[in-house]
């Protein structure tokens, strides 16, 4: 009688495992055809800088006149905008640059989705069904397909999370942190995640960071010399685009000065109290510094919310349980394509502060509460 009560409520789960399935793939379908923004205007700028840098000099990738000539040789009707990506955006854009500018953006968008998708597939701690549905659901959300749309290297950074956060669960320190100097391609993003490190007793991990952090600011500084280092420092201090602020505290609670500095202090102890608190499963402090990278970020656009699926993907692995799940599923509707593509309402960015808040407050909250400390200590043990 048992047995078969049992055996009957699995097949359910099964079933209902199924539909999830078919939702994620029609959400992921829907964002491959709805596309947009074709030519990839930020993976433009790249080309542009990585050409300069090429045939000018790579000191002068930060010259905004000449980065604005390439990006007219590529392509005479798109607007212009300022290179002010680390130096390693153009280089990783280089080996690009004697391509057509068309075939250029394919690859790009190719490898930048691409190595998104094989991340979550790989880090993956689910198995059969489970992991398809995290996968999938980890890639559908609007904002992963707009940052490919836009040609973003943002995607390559959430994949670099990623990995490192399954190489931290399996013990792997060192090659955790050198796969998290990848965030060095967009700092602004995942920024406390090496920090937290620290407070989490992973010092190896940062150890090889700090390493590898070494050698790319020496060769950046060898690379851009006086010129372009000065050039790129006096840019960074200038006023940000327009709408940049708008996923930051700024955009969404209009605060500023003091107090957003103090709120930002106070993001930074959360994340490294909750680091602390977590050294016997301290990977699981990679999604909640993530969160509090872009909290306290002062330059966001939508494609970066990418790292919030990243970290939804890990929380979600880490923790198969209703009480996180459900909330988690209740995000992924609000940020999937099914509300803009079928009823044309989605949450204006300056409302993903305040989401992005709340889980941060759960992620930190959570390892104090004795019970689900112990239950997800356990859950997290390496495989």
């Amino acid at each position: 009688m048992v047995v078969g009560y049992r055996r009957v409520m699995a097949a359910g789960r099964r079933r209902w495992a199924w539909v999830a399935v078919a939702i994620v793939v029609i959400a992921l379908a829907i964002d491959l055809v709805h596309r947009h923004d074709h030519t990839g205007v930020d993976f433009h700028t790249y080309l542009a800088a990585a050409r300069v840098g090429l045939f000018q000099g790579w000191s002068h990738i930060y010259d905004q006149p000449l980065v604005a000539v390439e990006q007219r040789r590529l392509i005479s009707w798109m607007w212009t905008q300022p290179f002010l990506s680390p130096t390693a955006v153009a280089w990783l854009a280089a080996p690009l640059a004697w391509l057509p500018y068309e075939q250029a953006y394919t690859v790009w968008a190719w490898v930048t989705f691409g190595a998104f998708a094989a991340a979550l597939t790989w880090a993956a701690v689910s198995t059969g069904v489970s992991r398809w549905i995290a996968v999938a659901g980890a890639l559908s959300p609007w904002w992963v397909m707009h940052a490919v749309n836009v040609g973003q290297v943002v995607p390559v950074v959430a994949a670099a999370t990623v990995v490192a956060w399954r190489l931290l669960r399996d013990r792997h320190d060192v090659a955790a942190g050198l796969v998290l100097a990848v965030i060095f391609l967009k700092p602004n993003t995942a920024i406390l995640v090496p920090i937290a490190l620290v407070f989490a007793g992973r010092y190896r991990a940062f150890a090889a960071w700090s390493g590898a952090a070494a050698v790319i600011f020496l060769v950046a500084a060898l690379t851009l010399g006086p010129h372009g280092l000065s050039t790129y420092a006096g840019q960074l201090t200038g006023s940000l685009p327009s709408g940049a602020d708008n996923l930051t505290l700024h955009g969404a609670f209009g605060v500023t000065g003091a107090t957003a500095m103090l709120i930002r202090f106070a993001v930074i102890a959360a994340v490294m109290a909750a680091a602390y608190r977590l050294r016997g499963a301290s990977n699981s402090v990679v999604p909640a510094a993530i969160i509090g990278s872009l909290l306290i970020s002062p330059y966001l656009h939508g494609s970066d919310l990418c790292l919030v699926a990243a970290a939804a993907f890990m929380v979600w692995e880490e923790r198969p349980v209703a009480t996180w799940r459900v909330p988690l599923a209740a995000g992924w509707v609000l940020a999937s394509p099914f509300l803009y593509v079928g009823v044309g309402v989605v949450p204006p960015l300056e409302r993903w502060p305040v989401v992005e808040l709340a889980f941060l407050a759960a992620l930190v909250v959570s390892p104090w509460l004795s019970l689900t400390a112990r239950a997800d200590l356990r859950r997290r043990a390496p495989a």
